[in-house]
């Protein structure tokens, strides 16, 4: 009606204004708002300081991510003084990586070795036959192997903000996509109360949120919206709605790592190409590559571990320097003389090379861990940093 169009901004003017157009933060100064660090033992302790804060206090994305959203995963964790480093952040949306750039970027430099700049641009690799040795390890030293990769899916929040609408709207996507990748790799997928007891078709049973959710805010309105995805034969599981959006991972007792870098690179390139028909293609950033909520993963979100044997290297003074110019890290298990070891870093280096990184390097700890066993020493085997 003509008089509609004369009169809605009136009429408009007099409707009640949006309550969230009138939200004004409690807060302090930047001084007043400083977070206490002592005792932090997290990367992002390191990293922050007043100034840094300052900066980035009065910031916000548009999905409404301010700065004290990005470390409080770090301030509720505090990590610990010994063991994997503890990264204490997580970005809230891809648009915190852009907008609190001044912190992010000393983070994955500290974190990963790796300075972030305008000019790097993250090169992709899934050719999964130029990988090379990894399927001929010691079976006396190595146990299994893994690999997985996390995915963020873009015009939606990470995890940590994501609200609950987001979080449904991202299951719903994942169904549709894996349902499709089904036709090929059959599998079913769970919620999360189905996994709460154990069943013929599967062994993984989750009662409860792990505390590494709870601590890092990620399991709010649990268990809504989070489920797993299973192939039949077991080569596949696809996490939904946990730390990342999206989580693949290839598991094997054989320890054939080509077998699981293999699995993950063809079903993640076909999950690439269906969330794209669906118009909500992986986030991607040329000068970070692959994005995802942690800056630990960004890059290629890729990480390839392999569990073995070190009852001597393990104790071994030297063996700190020695994982630090291999790139890689070192988790104890929960028995004894077992550890697992992964590569740290997941950005500036290909799929492909990184993985490669691994499996040269768990060999040479075989090596040295042999050395060890027959009191021999290990200084001619001391690599030269990669």
């Amino acid at each position: 009606h003509p008089k509609e169009s004369k009169y809605r901004p009136v009429l408009e003017s007099l409707l009640p204004q949006d309550p969230m157009r009138r939200i004004v933060l409690k807060r302090g100064s930047p001084e007043d708002e400083f977070p206490n660090l002592d005792l932090n033992c997290t990367v992002m302790a390191r990293v922050l300081t007043p100034l840094i804060y300052t900066r980035q206090f009065s910031r916000a994305t548009e999905s409404g991510v301010i700065f004290d959203d990005i470390i409080r995963p770090g301030l509720e964790d505090p990590g610990q003084s010994t063991g994997m480093k503890s990264v204490g952040c997580l970005a809230g949306d891809a648009q915190s990586y852009i907008l609190f750039c001044d912190f992010f970027d000393r983070i994955i430099e500290l974190y990963q070795g790796y300075k972030v700049t305008s000019a790097s641009v993250q090169q992709s690799d899934f050719n999964y036959d130029n990988l090379k040795g990894a399927d001929d390890f010691d079976q006396a030293y190595v146990i299994s192997c893994e690999v997985s990769v996390s995915r963020g899916v873009e015009d939606f929040s990470f995890p940590s903000h994501c609200s609950r609408g987001e979080r449904r709207k991202l299951h719903s996507l994942a169904k549709t996509a894996l349902e499709q990748l089904g036709q090929e790799l059959p599998g079913k997928l769970y919620s999360i109360d189905e996994l709460s007891h154990e069943s013929e078709d599967r062994k993984v049973v989750m009662e409860s949120p792990p505390a590494s959710l709870m601590k890092i805010g990620v399991a709010r309105d649990w268990p809504d919206a989070r489920a797993l995805w299973l192939s039949k034969d077991g080569s596949l599981a696809v996490w939904v709605n946990m730390e990342d959006h999206l989580k693949l991972v290839s598991y094997r007792s054989d320890a054939c790592l080509q077998e699981a870098f293999k699995t993950i690179c063809i079903n993640l390139l076909k999950l690439e190409t269906l969330y794209k028909k669906l118009r909500h293609p992986f986030i991607w950033k040329n000068h970070l590559g692959w994005v995802m909520s942690s800056p630990a993963e960004v890059g290629t979100g890729l990480k390839a571990s392999i569990t073995l044997r070190l009852l001597n290297l393990a104790e071994n003074k030297r063996l700190d320097d020695v994982l630090d110019r291999l790139r890689l890290q070192i988790e104890a298990t929960n028995y004894p003389g077992i550890y697992k070891v992964s590569n740290l870093q997941t950005i500036g280096i290909p799929e492909v090379a990184l993985t490669q990184l691994v499996v040269d390097g768990v060999k040479l700890l075989i090596r040295m861990e042999k050395r060890l066993e027959n009191n021999g020493g290990i200084d001619d085997l001391f690599p030269a940093q990669k």
